[in-house]
C-alpha cells in the first residue's frame, strides 16, 4: 500500500512525469511487479524513456519489450492501454496472471507478446479493433474458448501463435496472404480444417495435436455423423423444419415457427394421412370396379375371356386418370404446376447444385423486409444455406415474363468480390424469387449501429475507409462495366462476407419496381435530390450521392435522417462532434470526408464519378501506407 501511495504521489510532484507516458508505465508496474523485479526508477534525473524495456521516439513509448521477468502480477486495466503510440508490446515469460485487458485503444498496436505466461479467460474481444495488428503471439498460456470470425478481418496478420492453450470450436477459415507463421497445435479444436490457399501452406505439426481435428489438411477423414457445411468445418444445427413451400402460391416462405418440433410432426402426420387417404381410396376403387366386374361375368357367362381384359385394362385406366387428376390438383393446390415460367432459372455459369423441390423443401428463418421485398435465410436438405429474397408483388411494376427473365439474366451476370452474387431467379404466376449467396456476419447498418441492447460506437477511420473502399469497387464495377445502376443503396443492401469484407446486394432492383417507400426519412435521405417525387430514373450520379450519405453514415455513426445539411466547413466540426475518440487522425478522418461531401453535392453534374471516387481513396490508401512507413523509418533509425 505505501509503495502505491508513494508512486502516486511522485507522479502528482512531478513536472517531469506528469501527463507523460510515465504515468501509465508507473500505474503497470504497480499491479504487475508483485515480485519488484523491474527496476523502475523513481529518480527524476533518471527520464523514463531510460527505463529498462522502453523505447521512445519523441518522448512517447513506441516499443515496450519485457521478457523472462518475474512480475507474478497482473496487467491492470487502464494502464499500458494509455500508451497510444506503442507499435510493439513484449511481455514474454514474465509470470503475468488473471485476463488480457482490453486492448482496443492500442490503435498503433503492430505486434503483441504476450506468450509463456498464465493468462486465463478468452481471446481477447477488443484485438478485433486493432487493424495494424501484424504479429500476435498468446502461445503457452491457459486461454479458453473458441476462436471468432472476426479473426479473418485482421488482414496484415504475418504471424499468429495460439498453441499450448486450452482454445476450442472450429478453426475459422484463414486466407490472410500475409500470414507467414501460424500455430494452433496442443489444444481442443474440433470438426475439419478450412482448405484455404493461406492454411494449405502449413505443415501438420502446425495443427497437431488436436485429436478432434480432421480434414484434407492433416490426412485425416472426417466422421461422416458429423454435418459440415461447404470447407469451412463448422457443424450446422439441425434448422427448424419450416418448409419454405409452406404460404407462398408457387415458391412458399415462411416465418421460423416457434414450435418447430410440433410443427414437423403436424407436417409429417399431415403428409403421411393424405397418402394412406389416397391408397385406400385407390384400393376400394380397384375391390368396387372388380366386384363390379363378377357381377357383370355371372350375369353373363358368355362374355369371351378379351372382354374381360379390355375391362380390366380400362379399370387400370381410368385408375392412372383419377391418380393424374389428383395430383394435378394437388400440384394446383400447392402452386407446383410447372410450366415454361415456373422453372428455378440458374444465372449463366452456375452449377444446378439443388432442385426448386429441394428449395421448396428448405427451411426459412426470416431476416428482414426491405422497401422491395422480404428476405430469408434457406437452409437446403444438402445443408446448403443461401439467402431467397421474396420481391414484393404489390410493388413490382407489370414486367412480362420475358422482360423479367432478360434483366435477370443481366444482373445474373454481374461478378465481383464486393457484390453479393444472384445464382438464380424463379417465376411463377405473382411470385418473383431471387437466390443469392447467404453473408454469414449481417449487414453494415447493425455493424454501424449495433443491436438495441448495446449501441456502437463510430468506426475506426481504418474500417471506414476499408468499407468505403469495397463499395466503391462494386458500384463502379456495376457502373464501368454493365452501364446499370444499383438504385437502392444504403447501408443495410451492404453486407459483410466471410472475411468481413464489404458485398453490396439487392443491385439493379428498382426498375421492376412501382413505387418505394417516400414516407422513410432514412430513405428520402439517401435518394439524390433530383428523383426525389420526380419520374426521373436512377442513374449512376443519384447512386454517388448514395454513397456519399452512406460515407458520412459510416463516420459518425447517425442514421442517414440525422445527418444535416451543412456548408463544408460546419459539417468537418459536426462529424468531429459526432466522433467521441478519433485516435488523433483528425487529417486522415477529413480526407475520407471530404469524398463523401463530394459525393452529397446537391448538382449531379458536380459530383464525381464511382470511378473518380475509387481513385480519391486509393490515393488516402496510398498517402497512410506512406506515411506509416516514414514513421517506421525514424522509429527504426532512432535505435540503430
Amino acid at each position: 500500500m505505501l509503495h502505491l501511495l508513494l508512486i502516486s504521489f511522485f507522479i502528482l510532484i512531478s513536472p517531469s512525469y506528469s501527463s507523460t507516458d510515465a504515468t501509465p508505465l508507473l500505474a503497470f508496474k504497480s499491479k504487475a511487479d508483485l515480485n519488484l523485479n523491474l527496476p523502475y526508477s523513481l529518480n527524476t534525473s533518471f527520464h523514463f524513456c531510460q527505463w529498462q524495456g522502453v523505447k521512445c521516439y519523441q518522448n512517447k513509448v513506441v516499443r515496450l519489450l519485457l521478457q523472462s521477468i518475474d512480475l507474478g502480477g497482473v496487467i491492470a486495466p487502464d494502464t499500458l492501454t494509455r500508451l497510444d503510440q506503442l507499435r510493439v508490446l513484449t511481455l514474454q515469460n514474465t509470470s503475468l496472471t488473471g485476463p488480457i485487458p482490453d486492448l482496443s485503444n492500442l490503435l498503433n498496436l503492430k505486434s503483441l507478446f504476450l506468450d509463456h505466461n498464465f493468462f486465463t479467460g478468452s481471446f481477447p474481444p477488443s484485438l478485433h479493433s486493432l487493424h495494424r495488428l501484424r504479429n500476435l503471439d498468446l502461445s503457452g498460456n491457459n486461454l479458453t474458448g473458441p476462436l471468432p470470425a472476426w479473426v479473418t478481418s485482421l488482414d496484415r496478420l504475418s504471424s499468429l501463435r495460439l498453441d499450448r492453450n486450452h482454445f476450442n470450436g472450429t478453426i475459422p477459415p484463414l486466407n490472410q496472404s500475409s500470414l507467414r507463421t501460424f500455430n494452433v497445435s496442443y489444444n481442443n479444436f474440433t470438426g475439419a480444417i478450412p482448405v484455404t490457399p493461406t492454411l494449405l501452406r502449413f505443415q501438420f505439426s502446425s495443427f497437431s495435436p488436436n485429436p478432434s481435428l480432421c480434414g484434407e489438411i492433416i490426412h485425416k477423414e472426417c466422421s461422416p455423423s458429423t454435418p459440415f457445411f461447404g470447407q469451412s468445418g463448422s457443424p450446422i444445427s439441425p434448422p427448424p423444419a419450416v418448409a419454405i413451400s409452406e404460404q407462398l402460391h408457387g415458391v412458399n416462405l415462411s416465418h421460423p415457427s416457434e414450435k418447430p418440433k410440433h410443427k414437423t410432426t403436424v407436417i409429417v402426420i399431415g403428409f403421411s394421412s393424405g397418402v394412406f387417404i389416397l391408397i385406400c381410396s385407390l384400393i376400394c376403387f380397384v375391390m368396387v370396379m372388380r366386384k363390379q366386374r363378377n357381377k357383370t361375368q355371372s350375369k353373363s357367362k358368355g362374355v369371351i375371356a378379351s372382354d374381360a381384359a379390355v375391362a380390366e385394362v380400362a379399370a387400370v385406366m381410368q385408375i392412372d386418370e383419377q391418380e393424374n387428376e389428383l395430383e394435378e390438383k394437388v400440384k394446383r393446390v400447392q402452386g407446383l404446376h410447372l410450366e415454361r415460367s415456373g422453372s428455378l432459372v440458374f444465372c449463366a455459369g452456375e452449377a444446378q447444385v439443388y432442385t426448386l423441390d429441394q428449395l421448396m423443401r428448405a427451411s426459412a428463418e426470416l431476416l428482414g423486409r426491405g422497401t422491395i421485398g422480404t428476405t430469408y435465410k434457406a437452409v437446403l436438405d444438402n445443408r446448403l444455406i443461401v439467402t431467397v429474397k421474396r420481391l414484393d408483388g404489390s410493388k413490382l411494376a407489370g414486367n412480362s415474363v420475358e422482360t423479367f427473365e432478360r434483366h435477370m439474366e443481366s444482373v445474373g451476370g454481374l461478378r465481383h468480390p464486393n457484390l453479393v452474387p444472384l445464382r438464380a431467379h424463379f417465376q411463377a404466376r405473382e411470385e418473383r424469387l431471387l437466390i443469392y449467396d447467404y453473408q454469414p456476419n449481417g449487414s453494415l447498418f447493425s455493424l454501424i449501429h449495433g443491436s438495441k441492447s448495446s449501441r456502437a460506437k463510430p468506426l475506426h477511420w481504418t474500417s471506414c475507409l476499408k468499407i468505403a473502399e469495397d463499395v466503391a469497387q462494386g458500384l463502379s464495377y456495376i457502373h464501368q462495366a454493365w452501364r446499370l445502376v444499383h438504385g437502392n443503396l444504403k447501408s443495410s443492401n451492404v453486407l459483410l462476407g466471410p472475411d468481413f469484407e464489404a458485398c453490396i446486394v439487392d443491385y439493379c432492383l428498382v426498375v421492376l419496381t412501382t413505387s418505394l417507400p417516400e414516407d422513410d426519412p432514412d430513405y428520402t435521405a439517401f435518394t439524390a435530390p433530383e428523383i426525389r417525387n420526380s419520374d426521373h430514373q436512377p442513374s449512376c450520379k443519384s447512386d454517388v450521392f448514395s454513397y456519399g450519405i452512406l460515407l458520412l453514415e459510416l463516420l459518425t455513426g447517425k442514421s442517414p435522417s440525422q445527418i444535416p445539411f451543412l456548408a463544408p466547413n460546419d459539417m468537418v466540426d459536426w462529424v468531429r462532434s459526432s466522433r467521441e475518440d478519433d485516435g488523433g487522425e483528425d487529417n486522415r478522418l477529413e480526407m475520407l470526408l471530404e469524398v463523401a461531401i463530394a459525393c452529397s453535392l446537391t448538382s449531379p453534374e458536380q459530383r464525381p464519378t464511382m470511378w473518380q471516387v475509387l481513385k480519391m481513396l486509393q490515393e488516402i490508401k496510398e498517402s497512410v501506407l506512406m506515411e506509416d512507413s516514414e514513421m517506421d523509418q525514424h522509429i527504426a533509425m532512432s535505435f540503430s
